[in-house]
């Protein structure tokens, strides 16, 4: 931490809520809760977590919040803790529950930023862990724009099975290698035993730690706070000297806005492309830019992977898991690779007051690790996300490519409304090499909420279709899919998008290297399908998922809710 005050006042936002005589009533009820006359005089820091017991990723939260606010205390502050929600991807796959996830990053932004204005927070701390608890954190970060960061709760260790690790990913993979009589009943029974050992986030390089990586490097989490697992004894200490950094950061006055640039952006793009990161990073990032107010498009995702190569051999198309990357060296060492790579700018803020670069210049690689390549000897030459468009998705798809050695599939379309209907033709035998699944009405809109298909790709890849079968939606994959798998078609097909216009046996090409997705149909078929298409009714009529799905944006724009002033 730096040692630079300066005139900024630490105590800019509580005051207008705590100072003066018309301010007896809400001092009046805050002794209540314990605070006295010298706590008026400090400034107030929110401690915001999704604590929640419906999953391990986030269940060590509130214990985490305890060392926060500890460091706050110690450091002249005053923490007062809040709490979100949030939803498991992982245990809500494959039902109607979870359309719920992507929804559940606004209700997470909107419900941070409403205590963080309502309560008047001079800076915040926002604990975070599974997959849209972090992106939600960040962009109610960057809408209250008061000194603070994004602490990552930590990965899950992983599990063992007969000798070698495992992760969830493991355990939907013999859903499908189960239903294919390749995995016995007992088998299934005793990788689902062992797969998830205790506390923390999904342990591959899926939807959760690929934010956390790419969050770290953006400047809006501390640089080495996020490797350590959330069992791992340090995690405690790394909660209080977060405690103690966001009191620093408040005396400097320094906030997200100061602290964000496109570039930073750019930064943590690359990370996610060169760790082989999950697809939901084009989701998030566009959303995060749009709340920061920077100029970052869909377009900008294919020249960042281009040029980055995979220097992480992580799950779920490599060997290791994020406990490895600790291990090797943590978050710390790949920025560090691929600043001297020239591949991202060192010369980014961080929460510290100092430069990426200069936080990383002393990351330490444990000798022999195998799990952070240098970019003169990556994994692969060009990094694992790529931006896909042409008359299927004029306005974009993305499809995760760090593991895949096919770079072109053509095959029949066979078209399913609902991932459900999908993964019952996988597990039922009625999908064939060649075929292209096409899963529509599951967009931001159409579903609402654009849930995971992880249950389907990894039921093809257990099936033993994983190297031979395409597969096109406009909903989303979990961070755990691999395969040629191509998700956020745009337009999606609940508006009208040429996803919608599909019919089963059209011929769909997928092109990696032209980055082109197309069916063989020429414009004015497409369009006169179109004419007669008709919407499907909406699915809810009231509640969350109503109003959600009357305000969200197309997927190429990051699936945000929009105000209808």
């Amino acid at each position: 931490m730096t040692d630079t005050p300066t005139e900024f006042d630490t105590r800019h936002k509580s005051k207008t809520i705590l100072d003066g005589r018309d301010r007896a009533g809400a001092r009046s009820m805050l002794r209540a809760i314990g605070l006295d006359d010298e706590d008026f005089k400090k400034p107030v820091v929110g401690v915001a977590h999704s604590w929640i017991e419906t999953m391990p990723c986030n269940i060590g939260l509130r214990r985490l919040a305890e060392g926060v606010k500890r460091g706050i205390r110690e450091a002249g502050g005053v923490p007062l803790e809040l709490n979100t929600v949030a939803i498991s991807d992982g245990v809500t796959m494959g039902t109607e529950g979870m359309n719920a996830s992507l929804i559940s990053r606004e209700v997470i932004a909107d419900s941070i930023e409403l205590v963080g204005r309502g309560h008047y927070f001079d800076a915040i701390v926002i604990l975070a862990a599974c997959d849209k608890t972090l992106p939600g954190s960040a962009m109610a970060l960057t809408r209250l724009d008061v000194p603070g960061f994004v602490l990552y709760g930590g990965s899950i260790l992983p599990g063992n099975f007969r000798g070698r690790d495992v992760t969830i990913q493991e355990v939907y993979e013999g859903i499908g290698a189960n239903a294919a009589g390749k995995m016995s009943d007992e088998d299934l029974y005793e990788l689902e035993r062992v797969a998830c050992p205790g506390p923390g986030a999904c342990g591959g390089q899926f939807t959760a730690n690929t934010m956390a990586t790419a969050i770290e490097v953006l400047g809006l989490s501390p640089v080495g706070m996020a490797s350590p697992p959330q069992a791992d004894p340090t995690k405690q200490e790394i909660a209080y000297q977060a405690g103690l950094l966001v009191m620093d950061q408040l005396r400097r006055g320094l906030k997200p806005s100061d602290i964000l640039t496109r570039q930073s952006f750019l930064n943590g793009i690359a990370v996610a492309a060169g760790t082989g990161g999950s697809t939901n990073i084009v989701l998030h990032f566009l959303a995060m830019a749009k709340e920061a107010g920077i100029d970052l498009s869909i377009d900008d995702f294919n020249p960042v992977s281009e040029n980055t190569p995979i220097i992480a051999d992580l799950k779920p198309s490599g060997k290791y898991t994020a406990v490895d990357v600790h291990k090797a060296g943590g978050i710390q060492l790949i920025t560090k690779r691929l600043i001297e790579g020239g591949k991202i700018d060192g010369s980014q803020l961080t929460p510290s007051g100092k430069t990426l670069a200069e936080e990383v210049q002393d990351a330490q690689e444990t000798p022999g690790q195998q799990v952070i390549l240098s970019v003169e000897h990556a994994k692969k030459a060009t990094g694992g996300l790529a931006v896909l468009k042409g008359n299927l998705a004029p306005e974009g798809a993305v499809i995760k490519v760090a593991g895949e050695g096919r770079s072109r599939h053509q095959g029949p379309a066979r078209i399913f409304e609902s991932g459900e209907d999908a993964q019952a033709a996988v597990l039922s035998g009625q999908i064939v090499a060649g075929d292209v699944v096409v899963i529509r009405y599951e967009g931001p809109r159409g579903a609402p909420g654009m849930p995971e298909m992880l249950g389907v790709t990894a039921a093809l890849v257990g099936e033993g279709l994983g190297e031979s079968v395409a597969l096109i939606t406009d909903g989303r994959f979990s961070g755990a899919t691999r395969g040629f798998m191509v998700g956020h078609v745009a337009p999606e097909a609940a508006v009208g998008g040429p996803i919608a216009a599909l019919r089963e046996g059209d011929l769909v090409t997928i092109d990696i290297e032209k980055k082109s997705i197309d069916v063989e149909l020429s414009p004015e078929a497409i369009a006169a399908r179109l004419a007669a298409w008709k919407p499907q009714r909406a699915k809810y009529e009231s509640g969350v998922f109503a109003k959600y799905a009357s305000l969200v944006s197309s997927a190429a724009e990051g699936a945000v809710t929009r105000p209808t002033l």
